[in-house]
């Protein structure tokens, strides 16, 4: 029994050294290398890129006030929409105390000339209706006291003014009433009841009480690399995507190309810009990061063939053509001349026709990966 045991483990021992000797030789033997094949085919390619940019109004006003003061009362928010010349705030007016005192001196001479003009005015009044001046003489008199009542309104006014921001001859021109100077989206009002402002002056560029815009006339602004702007052209068309209305495209049209590069990350790019043509329930909001899609070339009806089965060698490209089947397969390297690329597919001008079969790259299989 013993006998029989030793043998079979003798045998099983074997039966492994064989397979182990077996497999060790099939994995040593070299593998066919199998390649995929293309047929070139008639077909269209076109080159685009994508311009990475933002949506922004045209027309885009900062409101500010023509004096200086306090806000007293915001009569509008973001989002409302107003016309040209509404009021979207009124200031309360801090006045000079240097100029509010020369206009109350003003005032008081105005009224002592008043006073003085009306004494002279009833005294020679009085003489004229005895005949005693000419009239000539009367109507000087007569004439100073208009300009003197002229005067004390005048510097009145100017009180009124420099202490309230407002006089009663001017009450619908007031400064201290923050009209819109255009129709549009009241996008946004930096300020509050209580804020301090000034108004804009040489010197300084005054306080935004609220941000205006045209919502209705949209512009795409983005910045394209200096390797394809020279293929732009005022007029081509765009495809707008914005990423916050994914289900939602617009259409645009270039008409602006920047003259000059501005330098980002180490590379030259050019600012274009482009009007947005809006779709019904398309509710754009200013400052929308969006992609524009743009053709940059086109060719239609053309010879072409994946791009993975050209071999580049320095400024030559070639093909390898597949002779004969089966076993007999060979690949002939081929000179071809190329067009257009889209990035997948490639444009053969010459070297190739329809009827031919070209390699494309080695089929990877997990045995060859592992």
């Amino acid at each position: 029994m013993k006998k029989y045991s030793k043998l079979i483990i003798a045998a099983i021992i074997a039966l492994i050294f064989i397979g182990t000797f077996v497999f060790l030789w099939q994995k040593s033997q070299p593998k066919e290398v199998v390649y995929n094949e293309f047929t070139p085919k008639l077909d269209s390619i076109q080159k685009t890129t994508i311009i990475t940019g933002k949506i922004e109004p045209r027309n885009e006003v900062n409101i500010k006030p023509q004096i200086s003061g306090i806000i007293s009362e915001l009569l509008k928010e973001p989002g409302d929409y107003v016309n040209a010349g509404d009021v979207i705030a009124k200031v309360k007016v801090i006045p000079d105390m240097a100029q509010l005192s020369s206009a109350e001196m003003r005032v008081r001479l105005a009224e002592i000339n008043l006073k003085q003009a009306q004494t002279d005015f009833e005294r020679e009044q009085n003489l004229f209706n005895q005949k005693l001046v000419s009239a000539d003489e009367f109507d000087k008199v007569k004439i100073s006291l208009n300009q003197a009542k002229h005067e004390k309104l005048a510097a009145q006014d100017a009180l009124e003014v420099v202490r309230d921001g407002v006089s009663k001859s001017n009450a619908k021109a007031s400064s201290t009433l923050i009209r819109s100077t255009i129709s549009g989206v009241i996008l946004d009002i930096p300020v509050k009841v209580g804020n301090s402002v000034i108004l804009s002056n040489t010197f300084n560029d005054g306080t935004t009480i609220a941000t205006v815009a045209n919502m209705k006339d949209l512009i795409f602004r983005g910045n394209i690399d200096e390797t394809e702007v020279g293929q732009l052209v005022n007029g081509m068309n765009m495809k707008i995507t914005i990423g916050a209305l994914q289900d939602l495209k617009f259409d645009a049209a270039l008409e602006y190309i920047s003259p000059k590069a501005i330098e980002s990350n180490g590379t030259n790019q050019f600012e274009i810009k482009a009007a947005v043509k809006l779709v019904e329930g398309g509710k754009i909001r200013s400052g929308y990061s969006a992609n524009a899609e743009i053709v940059l070339d086109k060719a239609n009806k053309v010879l072409c063939i994946p791009e993975s089965a050209i071999e580049f060698s320095g400024d030559s490209t070639f093909v390898y053509v597949i002779k004969g089947k089966g076993k007999n397969k060979t690949y002939d390297r081929t000179f071809v001349e190329t067009g257009l690329s889209d990035g997948v597919n490639i444009e053969i001008k010459k070297g190739i026709t329809a009827k031919d079969k070209v390699r494309g790259p080695e089929i990877v299989t997990d045995d060859n990966e592992k």
